[in-house]
């Protein structure tokens, strides 16, 4: 196997654990090309590639990492992380892991612990490396490495929701949820929804807050009833898809190009979360990316004529 092909085998696995650390799938994406350069320039082959290209991506993205939370704390409203259409490494043994910690929650709730403490966990809890391999990628020992991972860890079970639906639960109602969209049915819809659900959208500034801010079962009922019937007049697709391995949709326009994608968090048999991504910047690795403004503007406009 040459240098190159032997990359192109651990490119999936790097590319998951630079986007699980980073939240990011063009950061992850230039992560793993840093890393190919460094691997293709490395004079003597490592004892293990995995250990060594892990190592060399998980710096590169803690790097990457401590640079964005500065970038972050500077963004226009929330930030969510740029949404992953499918994870492109599988692993039988660790599935549970790596499903749970692609969703949007797990990587919101990632983001509170330190650049440190997301790589040591990220390696450890979803991805099973070793201590020693874990000290060597991060640079401290393997009993320090431990002792980061107990902490992430317990920030990581505090934030977490004590009672999770399963996949087959979170598909039946999401699509029940989805059909409601497109009958325009409020009462169907209210019946899925938590009563203090929210939507919440990310749009960076640089597209409008479609539906966003509203609470409360009844107003979330409502005002997705009241969006995607002119949305659908003016030639607007709402395409069911698994976002972040989680129930989701991607919005086109009338020429599919993206609008925006909704990730649902489910809980206890309902909807508690309904995330928009807007931000035509986390939208472009998806296709190319519609005007949000002027559909915006013309879903407006349509509704106001039927009204």
């Amino acid at each position: 196997m040459t240098r190159a092909e032997e990359f192109e085998q651990l490119r999936p696995l790097l590319f998951s654990i630079a986007y699980r650390i980073l939240g990011s799938v063009s950061e992850a994406e230039d992560a793993v090309q840093d890393t190919w350069l460094r691997w293709d320039a490395s004079p003597t082959p490592p004892a293990s590639a995995k250990a060594f290209l892990a190592a060399v991506v998980t710096r590169i993205s803690i790097d990457v990492l401590r640079s964005a939370r500065v970038r972050r704390e500077r963004y226009v409203g929330p930030w969510f992380p740029e949404p992953l259409l499918t994870d492109p490494y599988q692993d039988p043994e660790r599935s549970a892991e790596l499903a749970d910690s692609l969703s949007m929650a797990a990587l919101l709730l990632l983001e509170r612990l330190s650049p440190l403490e997301r790589a040591v966990f990220v390696l450890r809890e979803v991805f099973g490396f070793d201590y020693p391999e874990i000290a060597s990628a991060v640079d401290r020992s393997p009993a320090a490495c431990r002792q980061i991972a107990v902490r992430a860890r317990r920030h990581m079970d505090e934030g977490r929701p004590r009672f999770a639906a399963d996949q087959a639960e979170r598909e039946e109602l999401a699509e029940r949820f989805f059909d409601a969209v497109r009958d325009g049915d409020v009462d169907g819809l209210r019946e899925l929804l938590a009563a203090d659900v929210q939507m919440v959208s990310d749009s960076g500034g640089k597209a409008p807050n479609w539906g966003t801010g509203i609470s409360g079962a009844a107003n979330v009922s409502r005002t997705v009833a009241a969006l995607i019937a002119p949305f659908a007049t003016i030639g607007g697709v709402v395409e069911p898809h698994r976002l972040n391995g989680q129930p989701g949709a991607i919005f086109r326009d009338r020429d599919g190009k993206v609008l925006n994608t909704w990730t649902l968090d489910i809980l206890d048999g309902r909807i508690q979360t309904i995330r928009t991504v807007l931000n035509p910047d986390k939208l472009a690795h998806m296709g190319p990316v519609a005007d949000a403004w002027s559909v915006v503007r013309e879903t407006t406009h349509s509704r106001r004529r039927t009204t």
